[in-house]
């Protein structure tokens, strides 16, 4: 199925996953993934309660990956040049 438009996050050149954003929708879901994170730390201090801020950081990363999965290039395995 081939997706409209560029891709927010091209794949890496090697190993599994994705690089730095390319465009700036993709900086901008990167800016925001790090602010969440940030803010997790304030809102759900890890010295008071470490499993919910754990809970809250899985979550933020598991939703940024779905963005990630969504919007960048298909993931497989790459030893360098494609």
């Amino acid at each position: 199925m081939n997706k409209p438009g560029p891709y927010w996050f091209p794949a890496k050149r090697y190993g599994w996953g994705w690089g730095l954003p390319v465009t700036w929708q993709g900086w901008v879901a990167l800016l925001v993934f790090v602010a969440l994170l940030i803010a997790g730390a304030f809102l759900f201090p890890p010295a008071k309660g470490p499993l919910s801020f754990l809970v809250y950081t899985l979550l933020t990363t598991f939703v940024f990956g779905l963005v990630c999965y969504a919007k960048g290039e298909p993931p497989s395995w790459h030893w360098g040049e494609k």
